[in-house]
């Protein structure tokens, strides 16, 4: 799932609740119980979403939101691994015709939309298959500001004529057609293998018209959906929610969302069976994106229920790495998992700067690509691994992650591997003497964590002569900001995560598909013939060996042209109180684990 979106949001969202417009009050939760008796899960993340109007959710906690305020189609299994896809709305998986050209999905009826005034009486009516065509055409149209149409692109037909068209919600689109009520025909442009996987995605969420007419842009702060929990109050600090009602009866089936013994025994899991989520009443995500903070809310009380363990808390909390061991302690007082994250981090320069990337000047454009490769060979994986991760990151060369079928093992590591003499020697053979290097500018949003990152990576450059006082950290109030300015091409160097939307090792190679600059997925800005066309063949083959070998010649040439230094894949611990039933998992799930957990 992908980064934030536009700080000015924000601001907006923070003036409508001074303001006290909110949405309707779901109040049923409450009623014939006392408020003591009310079950509240008190989540935390180490971010805030800058919207949560799906169009928008490029970032994970925007997505932990809209995925339990609003349904896609479809969703994956809560806990089986590796991840399988399962209906949501959708009533069974898709129909696909024979050439791969033809979806028909049908949804579940009687499903409604939360209660707003927009609504006529101001009860949620049904949700059709129109709305859904609806929910898609928003993401091409201009006025929307949208994050996600890269992901129907050129796929679906004629949403893009439609666009061009003045995107008159009025007017058909070839391969989007509501057949009836209940049924939805999506018709591709040509075979897209990945189609099913962006249905659970939350830039498909489905969103009511009248309401996003009525609201304006206050929609994303004041989302109505048909998910399991209703928004009643979100700002800097905290969203809070209430338990829909009106969601449909489900039985939990644990066999069915792959239940293992060996893993998921002694969390309470197996409780659950044949209850229909949610199974709490109120649910609070808590916004805390200092460590310490965040974690002193989770061990002084119950102020939060669930937090990751910070860098500077692992000492406390791991006992040995290998095998892991957690302290005694930790381990009487609260539940955990272990596990390898489906995304990286890494950093980036944004190829359309003169700095760093392509000037036209083929000369400089070789000093240039030079200058990149110097940098990534003075990068230090096994200190970054040590300082900020405990020495448990996975590191790995390029662009795909280990996390997916297509990671190739046998990749060169020279592109993650220390080289202090090599990358004095490319800059001396390239023509860079150092009192001209240019000005190293190293943009990201602030934290504490950033501010170490920065630090530790200036030490890295200082070790191959680069002047210190060249090298400036630029750091944004928060990730909303600092998206926008790399939205807005403003970074020569960026330093970023990613989480991967679906288990394709396209959805990592896709940030370097020439036509997905940005705003689009590609921050890098780069532009390259052959990988793009490499893109093309591979993005309409069906899972293969020879798509395997397309994809891992597509990360060489990414390697070999020093776009970004990659990567790392944290691994993280997850603990929870005792009394919470859950097994959290923010990865492809999204927020979508969030709807099973119970509260004793």
């Amino acid at each position: 799932m992908r980064p934030i979106k536009v700080l000015c949001c924000l601001a907006l969202f923070l003036f409508l609740a001074a303001c006290g417009e909110q949405p309707a009050s779901n109040t049923t939760a409450s009623q014939g119980k006392g408020q003591s008796n009310l079950k509240t899960y008190k989540h935390s993340e180490d971010g805030i979403p800058a919207s949560l109007d799906p169009v928008k959710a490029s970032s994970s906690y925007a997505g932990l939101v809209v995925l339990n305020v609003f349904d896609t189609l479809y969703s994956y299994q809560y806990l089986k691994r590796p991840y399988q896809l399962k209906p949501n709305l959708a009533l069974d998986l898709p129909q696909v015709s024979e050439d791969g050209l033809t979806y028909t999905i049908s949804i579940k009826p009687g499903v409604r939309f939360h209660d707003h005034v927009a609504f006529e009486g101001g009860q949620g009516r049904e949700v059709v298959a129109e709305d859904f065509v609806y929910s898609i055409k928003r993401s091409f149209d201009p006025k929307s500001n949208a994050s996600g149409a890269w992901l129907w692109q050129g796929k679906i037909k004629g949403l893009t004529e439609w666009k061009e068209a003045g995107a008159d919600y009025d007017a058909p689109v070839e391969g989007l057609q509501p057949i009836n009520e209940h049924t939805i025909q999506i018709t591709l442009a040509q075979p897209y293998p990945q189609l099913t996987y962006t249905l659970a995605m939350p830039f498909s969420a489905i969103v009511p018209r009248e309401v996003v007419t009525h609201l304006g842009p206050s929609f994303g702060a004041q989302p109505i959906g048909s998910g399991p929990f209703v928004l009643q109050r979100f700002d800097a600090d905290v969203a809070y929610f209430n338990k829909n009602e009106s969601f449909r009866q489900e039985p939990f089936d644990p066999a069915a969302e792959g239940y293992d013994p060996e893993i998921h025994a002694g969390l309470g899991i197996e409780s659950l069976a044949g209850q229909s989520p949610p199974f709490i009443d109120r649910l609070e995500i808590h916004f805390i994106r200092e460590s310490s903070s965040r974690w002193n809310a989770f061990t002084k009380g119950d102020d939060i229920q669930y937090t990751t363990v910070p860098k500077d808390k692992q000492n406390t909390v791991i006992l040995k790495q290998a095998p892991l061991t957690l302290h005694p302690q930790i381990t009487e007082n609260y539940h955990h998992r272990y596990g390898t994250e489906t995304g990286f981090i890494y950093s980036g320069f944004n190829m359309e700067d003169p700095t760093f990337g392509i000037t036209g000047n083929l000369e400089q454009d070789e000093k240039n690509k030079a200058l990149r490769c110097a940098i990534r060979k003075a990068h230090d994986w096994r200190q970054k691994n040590k300082a900020f991760y405990f020495g448990l990151g996975t590191v790995f060369p390029g662009i795909i992650p280990p996390s997916v079928p297509e990671f190739d093992h046998h990749t060169s590591q020279d592109s993650i591997t220390t080289d202090i003499a090599g990358a004095k020697a490319l800059l001396e053979q390239s023509g860079w003497q150092l009192d001209e290097l240019p000005v190293f500018e190293y943009h990201v949003n602030a934290s504490v964590q950033n501010r170490q990152n920065f630090a530790q990576l200036r030490a890295f450059l200082g070790k191959i002569g680069y002047p210190l006082h060249k090298i400036e950290y630029h750091p944004y109030p928060s990730f909303g900001a600092f998206y926008r300015a790399v939205q807005n091409r403003e970074t020569p160097f960026f330093f970023m995560g990613w989480t991967l939307d679906y288990p394709d090792a396209e959805s990592a190679l896709q940030l370097l598909y020439g036509p997905n600059q940005t705003p689009g997925a590609n921050h890098f800005n780069y532009q390259n013939p052959e990988y793009d066309a490499l893109y093309r063949q591979a993005s309409i083959m069906q899972p293969s060996n020879e798509r395997t070998a397309i994809y891992r010649q597509m990360n060489q040439m990414v390697i070999d042209d020093c776009v970004l230094i990659s990567g790392l894949s944290r691994n993280k611990i997850h603990l929870w109180h005792k009394n919470v039933v859950t097994y959290p998992d923010r990865q492809m799930l999204g927020g979508g684990h969030l709807r099973y957990v119970d509260v004793n």
